[in-house]
């Protein structure tokens, strides 16, 4: 069969599918056009013509058709997926429907199947069959695309023929189809048309073993491959290299370009630097405009590869003719922003190859170019570089996100390595500097030739940088696409992400030159006073980068900066008539002074006045400044705390007590979300007070407004209940919370002054809305509960929970939060818990006792029954019949089962008729699709098994829970829904299996009452091969026990057993998309990367943005 491949000859269809005894009956007319469940009788022959119409039902039928269409499709595809393989395609002819259809649609769905059998049941089939199948379909594939026209006519048909083929392949090479690369390779030579799909499948496959293995093949098989494409690789280069010398058809020699393309990034070094082939694809192929694009991706590859110092030369050589091709091809004086708005979308394409390549080279091989560049004595190639980076400065002015973006990642590699080679990135871990920039980094510094070499280069970088700067993430203020100035209705997290790279960049650029940032900065913000430049996104722009550079000067020049800015900024808002541009340059002064915390501390009369200027865009109405004043308070509360407490020199009293006198008439305009911001922030300046007793008195008068609207709402409630049922009363106690909230968040400990206020009344304000919300569901049921007023006052209960959970958090006395709290919580909360109906339960009441339980640890015992009892079997019942229904709860509970097994798990043991209900709940939790429930049972499973075989139930808990256990985990981990818990999973089976390998388990975990085993090891290895192979028919039982003897034999290395995970998942064809296997390892990469960038960011002063440095705030 192999002999024949791709060679142009066609065999009998008789031979070419079934197996040779197999007869194909004929296919059996419908007589009744609408039924369409005809087609799942498999004892009758297909109805082609009912297949036909069912497909064309899908794409053309009324809705009704269509949906009984798509599910008699759909239960066509799952009952031939269930059917023994070689039987079901005995009986649904694909090569009849392939050859005799006339519906595109329904040879697509027939390909489906024939995909579906070939990826993951070709082993189950005879060996006659798969011969027949694959003679079919290479068949199909030659004569499709043998002519020009069928090619070009059918392009969508041949390209899923040539995924079915290549999955053929995968199955068959190199084993049953060893000259599967030379019948290629032959064939091509004879038909130019052919050899075009042929270089198109060689594509795919290259594509499948070398970008898509990983996650679709085991990797033995995926290594074996590899193997294989490497060895028969000098007949493909051979062929190749024949197309591209003579060759005359443009869409051939395309598609071998993009072909090799695929090829570089894995053959043998010496095809591509000892062959001719990067002369080729230079002088050749990148001077045509048709070739060019492909041509620039093939050198960019090339370009990318990192191969040490040995073919330095090669790389030299290929930068130098590189460079010099396109500098004859495009001047010196190219507008790339004109070329891509006018141009096509090949100049478009073009201009982004370039980008790839100048940045892929250069990030790799920098030190090539500047060889190039400094050269003694200089040569005719010296300003190679010069004329590169020059084409990337104008390639950086394109309006196109993604090609910025690209040009980005260069600007800010290049700036850090010439920050670490020309300032010296080694600060002492201990210096009292760090604030302030490195060693030597003034403009005028005495620079070294690199230095030079960059300086002309790198003021340009600094003018794009400044121009194009980011929004950055505290920025509430946006112009909509009408032109309107608004408060930006929700985060731009690529905005947010695109922000951090240009301010390191542009920190790291004023590092290597203050003076001329400096310079460039000032001259653009007098185009903005003096009008010549004056628009809202320039001034943004420009205020945004002046924000960006906190921390990268040092004090004397940040202070003369500072001031002469915000000198400019506040005359340019006096200037300006009109609310929205009154609204863009407030916005832009309050991001400015918000991000020089470091300044503001040292110049209290300046903090002052910035602060007293918040305090009126606080009154100004246009949407967004009351917020972003209200957000720019905290930041600077935070940072300059201390400054705000104190009483400073000329002061009558500290600022914050001159605050809380006037506080009423700073809030009067704010809305009650701004409020609790602005109590948060002068809880910051409160905390900072370290006398005990002033700080209380600080906190009471802080307190005060809202402390009196509380008691007054107290004594009304004492005279008449009834008056907590007023819409407005609620709302107002909610507001009178949260606002409590937020300063025990600013607080922390010390807010146990004012929480003792409150804490009894707060409870009882509980319990009556507790019992009010009662006699609403008894009168009007569970509707009561979406009622106005019901829900006014479990919001009220809501928020008390959270401001208790608030507090207990940052509590540091366990022992008053045991003694004082604990007690007169419990009746109140968790009998109103237990009593009210699903729908009334509020699920912060779970997440409250978490959070008591995940403080108090061990101390939490004796209460854990009574919290056991009152919210366990209660909130079970309301989540155990799906896995949508209260979410909130669902994810709470599982978290508090979490906690009490951590910390009290002697509970647990307490009471036995409950521990089988909780192994249950365990079970259910890491059954959830939802990863952070199934996270929380899996890693709570984990932590039981610690905690059992250190107690005295261990043999009785193995007995009775350790198959079951052991079962559902294989379930899960066999199902793709839960994938994303492979590494937990793959932790708990290799426990499970090291408990049984070191005879941890001495309890028999058969029934020994029926059967007799050696041990538990051989018991163990006999289910679950038995498992396997009935739960998984196409595993055979030789291949299911070595799957399982690789378990036990690898269970004690971690990364061993989780390789043989991924090989067995692979084997038993249940996971089309393997990405989550690898989860833990991408997680751990990322984790590396993310704290080898924090260490180098905090080595360079200004990088971090200062609100996020824990100093010291020594002021």
């Amino acid at each position: 069969a192999s002999s024949v491949v791709l060679c142009g000859r066609l065999h009998p269809r008789a031979s070419a599918w079934a197996p040779v005894s197999a007869t194909a009956p004929s296919p059996r007319r419908s007589r009744r056009p609408g039924a369409m469940e005809a087609l799942l009788n498999f004892g009758q022959p297909l109805d082609s013509d009912l297949l036909d119409r069912c497909v064309r039902a899908v794409y053309e039928g009324t809705p009704a058709e269509r949906d009984q269409a798509q599910r008699v499709l759909t239960q066509l595809q799952e009952r031939i997926n269930s059917e023994d393989a070689s039987a079901a395609l005995n009986w649904f002819r694909v090569d009849l429907i392939l050859e005799q259809g006339t519906n595109p649609h329904t040879k697509f769905y027939a390909l489906q199947i024939l995909d579906a059998c070939i990826k993951y049941r070709w082993r189950t089939l005879p060996r006659e069959q798969c011969d027949g199948i694959k003679n079919f379909i290479v068949n199909l594939v030659i004569k499709l695309s043998s002519e020009e026209g069928t090619l070009r006519s059918q392009k969508l048909f041949i390209n899923k023929l040539n995924l079915i083929l290549v999955q053929v392949v995968k199955q068959e090479w190199p084993h049953n189809w060893p000259t599967f690369i030379s019948d290629v390779v032959n064939a091509s030579k004879a038909n130019e048309t052919l050899c075009e799909n042929n270089m198109a499948i060689l594509k795919l496959l290259s594509e499948e073993v070398f970008d898509f293995s990983r996650d679709e093949m085991t990797s033995a098989k995926a290594k074996r491959l590899k193997e294989s494409f490497n060895a028969d690789f000098s007949l493909i280069y051979q062929l190749c290299d024949f197309i591209m010398d003579h060759s005359q058809k443009p869409s051939l020699l395309l598609m071998t370009l993009q072909t090799l393309l695929r090829f570089l990034n894995w053959i043998p070094l010496g095809y591509i630097f000892e062959t001719k082939m990067v002369e080729k694809l230079v002088y050749k192929y990148l001077p045509v405009p048709m070739f060019r694009n492909d041509a620039l991706a093939c050198l960019t590859e090339i370009a990318g590869l990192d191969i040490g110092p040995a073919y330095n030369t090669h790389f030299e050589q290929l930068f130098t003719i590189v460079t010099a091709q396109l500098t004859s091809t495009l001047p010196a004086e190219t507008d790339f922003d004109q070329v891509f708005e006018s141009g096509s979308e090949e100049d478009a394409r073009l201009i982004q190859n370039l980008a790839l390549f100048y940045t892929t080279f250069l990030r790799s091989h920098l030190a090539i170019a500047e060889k190039t560049a400094t050269a003694q004595p200089p040569s005719q190639h010296a300003r190679l570089l010069e004329m590169a980076l020059t084409t990337l400065i104008g390639i950086s002015k394109v309006d196109d996100m993604e090609i910025f973006k690209i040009c980005l990642e260069f600007w800010n590699h290049l700036a850090s390595d010439l920050y670490s080679s020309e300032c010296g990135l080694t600060p002492a871990a201990t210096s009292t500097l760090l604030l302030g920039p490195a060693p030597g980094l003034g403009g005028a510094a005495a620079s070294s030739t690199r230095r030079q070499l960059y300086a002309p280069v790198l003021s340009k970088v600094r003018l794009v940088m400044i121009s194009r700067m980011a929004k950055p993430e505290e920025v509430l203020i946006v112009e909509d696409e009408n032109g309107e100035i608004i408060r930006e209705p929700m985060k731009d997290s690529d905005a947010i992400t695109l922000y951090k790279t240009m301010r390191e960049t542009l920190v790291y650029l004023t590092h290597l030159n203050v003076d001329d940032t400096e310079n460039i900065m000032l001259e653009k913000l007098a185009m903005q006073v003096d009008g010549s430049e004056w628009s809202w996104n320039n001034l943004n722009t420009l205020c945004w980068a002046i924000g960006s550079i906190s921390g990268a000067m040092n004090e004397e020049d940040e202070k003369r900066f500072l001031v002469t800015v915000i000198k400019d900024l506040l005359g340019l808002c006096e200037m300006k008539r009109g609310k929205d541009n009154k609204a863009v340059i407030a916005s832009n002064i309050m991001y400015v002074v918000g991000q020089y915390p470091r300044f503001l501390r040292a110049h209290w009369k300046f903090l002052k006045t910035v602060v007293n200027k918040l305090f009126e865009f606080m009154h100004e109405l246009h949407p967004g400044v009351q917020d972003m004043a209200c957000d720019t308070f905290v930041k600077i509360a935070q940072k300059c705390r201390r400054k705000f407490s104190m009483l400073q020199v000329g002061e009558s009293m500290p600022f914050v007590e001159e605050l809380c006198l006037n506080l009423p008439s700073i809030i009067s305009d704010l809305d009650p979300a701004q409020v609790h911001t602005f109590y948060e922030a002068v809880g910051y300046m409160v905390q900072s007070q370290s006398e005990p007793a002033a700080r209380d008195a600080l906190l009471a008068r802080l307190m005060a407004m809202p402390n009196g609207m509380w008691q007054d709402y107290m004594a009304q409630a004492g005279r008449d209940i009834g008056v907590l049922k007023d819409a407005q009363v609620m709302k107002n106690i909610v507001n009178i919370i949260k606002t409590n909230e937020r300063v025990v968040i600013a607080l922390g400990h010390p807010f146990m002054a004012q929480l003792g206020r409150l804490y009894i009344d707060l409870l009882h304000v509980y319990k009556a809305y507790s019992e009010m919300i009662n006699a609403a569901v008894a009168s009007g049921g569970q509707y009561a509960t979406s009622t106005s007023a019901v829900r006014g006052m479990r919001a009220v209960k809501r928020e008390t929970l959270r401001l208790l959970e608030s507090y207990i958090e940052r509590s540091e006395d366990n022992d008053v939060i045991l003694q004082r709290f604990v007690p007169p919580l419990l009746d109140p909360v968790l009998g109103d818990y237990v009593r009210n109906i699903p729908e009334a339960r509020d699920p912060e009441v779970l997440s409250l006792f978490t959070c008591l339980i995940n403080k108090l640890q061990g101390q939490m015992t004796s209460e854990v029954p009574r919290v056991f009892d009152a919210v366990f079997k209660s909130t079970l019942d309301m989540i155990k019949h799906n896995f949508e229904d209260f979410p909130e709860h669902r994810y709470n509970l599982f978290g508090l089962l979490r906690a009490i097994n951590q910390y009290c798990f002697p509970a647990l043991l307490s009471s036995s008729d409950n521990f089988g209900l909780i192994i249950e709940t365990i079970k259910w939790a890491f059954k959830h699709t939802e990863r952070n429930i199934a996270e929380t049972g899996l890693n709570t499973l984990l932590e039981l098994f610690n905690n059992v075989a250190m107690s005295q139930v261990s043999g009785e808990f193995h007995r009775t829970y350790y198959l079951g256990l052991l079962q559902d985990i294989f379930s899960v981990l066999t199902d793709t829904l839960h994938s994303p818990g492979f590494k937990l999973q793959s932790q708990i089976l290799a426990h499970m299996f090291v408990l049984v390998e070191s005879k941890a388990v001495t309890a028999p975990l058969w029934d020994t009452a029926t059967a007799t085993y050696a041990d538990n090891s051989t018991f163990l290895r006999e289910l679950l091969t038995g498992m396997f192979c009935t739960s998984f028919p196409n595993l055979r039982p030789p291949t299911a026990k070595r799957l399982v003897d690789g378990l036990f034999e690898h269970c004690r290395d971690q990364a061993t057993f989780k390789q043989h995970l991924r090989d067995f998942l692979v084997q038993l064809r249940e996971f089309g998309d393997g990405e989550e296997l690898y989860l833990e390892e991408k997680e751990a990469e990322m984790a590396r990367k993310a704290a080898e960038v924090q260490k180098r960011q905090e080595a360079v002063p200004g990088i971090i943005n200062p609100h996020a440095t824990q100093d010291e705030m020594n002021d």
